[in-house]
């Protein structure tokens, strides 16, 4: 009778394991939240933005497979950024990442909790976002971007295709944290270069167009974009009042020369974004964001619209056409 019992119950449990098995939940897939001052581009995918998902495939984690996606967009409109990151916050996502440094702060003031991945910001120890590179703390961590280091090196390349210029406006958006940083090392850059920089303020697409009345008025023989979401989205009708207005320009990011702009020189976004996924793959596997140093930029590119030049009757010197990444004819 107990050898009986003893195959009985064995048989139970072989037939019970199986059913047990199958009975247990799936892993329940991470929700991370995206909260960026731009519009939402057409397809994420092919977008900067897409270098984030791409990151995350390359460690293994597939979008509606192991995480979800929250993606917030404020379509330039930068104040709407507070009540995004507090919906990210209701939501309860495991990880914020931000797209840019006008999304930082609000992400920071929503919530000192959940934590959040800087994709790229200006000197976000100087905004007062993290401790330190080496020793971030708190739940902030990510990538730095080097915006402000770019203020020497454009004016210098400007000056490589527009080598009479003595006046050069700054087109800048004054909202986000970091202009006052970006706008006085371009100052800094000027007055070692001896070049007159007129400040020129936008906040929105009618300001950008008399923004660039007022720079020809003032005499400006060049223009520096200085990064923001709301240009990033007007970046063809810059790059069309740029050609109206005969003035060679620059800026950091090579999708304004594929909309048409003259010169970039930064580093790309898709990059920053796809270095981000390794901040928040360690995070979900439990490492504390403000262990995590944060990251400068690696990879700088060069691009040049040739065409764009030949259309403002410009010869861009061969030794810079060697050194491009892309050159658009």
């Amino acid at each position: 009778m107990l050898r009986r019992k003893v195959f009985l119950a064995i048989g139970a449990s072989l037939v019970c394991s199986p059913l047990a098995v199958l009975a247990q939940p799936a892993a329940k897939p991470h929700r991370i939240g995206f909260l960026a001052g731009a519009s939402r581009p057409g397809v994420i995918d092919s977008s900067a933005y897409g270098g984030f998902t791409r990151g995350m495939r390359e460690l293994g984690y597939v979008e509606g497979k192991n995480f979800v996606m929250e993606w917030r967009f404020a379509d330039g409109k930068f104040e709407r950024l507070a009540d995004l990151a507090a919906e990210l916050v209701r939501l309860n996502v495991d990880v914020i990442v931000t797209g840019a440094s006008v999304a930082v702060l609000p992400a920071k003031t929503a919530t000192n909790i959940i934590p959040i991945v800087m994709g790229a910001s200006t000197d976000p120890v100087g905004a007062g976002y993290i401790a330190s590179l080496a020793r971030p703390g708190g739940n902030i961590t990510g990538v730095a971007s080097s915006a402000d280091d770019f203020s020497a090196k454009h004016l210098e390349l400007l000056l490589t295709v527009a080598p009479n210029a003595t006046r050069v406006a700054v087109l800048f958006n004054p909202n986000p944290s970091n202009t006052r940083i970006v706008t006085r090392d371009v100052q800094a850059a000027g007055d070692k270069l001896n070049v007159k920089l007129l400040r020129i303020e936008a906040h929105t697409p009618e300001e950008i167009e008399r923004g660039f009345i007022t720079m020809t008025r003032q005499g400006a023989q060049a223009v520096i974009v200085v990064f923001d979401a709301l240009f990033m989205r007007q970046r063809q009708r810059i790059a069309e009042l740029a050609l109206k207005h005969r003035l060679p320009w620059i800026t950091a990011q090579r999708e304004y020369v594929e909309a048409g702009g003259l010169i970039s020189y930064g580093e790309p976004l898709a990059e920053s974004y796809r270095r981000a996924a390794a901040y928040v793959v360690k995070i979900l596997k439990g490492a504390k964001p403000g262990d995590l140093p944060v990251e400068q930029p690696r990879i700088f590119e060069l691009w040049i619209n040739r065409k764009t030049a030949k259309a403002l009757g410009l010869t861009i010197p061969q030794e810079l056409l060697l050194r491009a990444d892309n050159v658009i004819e």
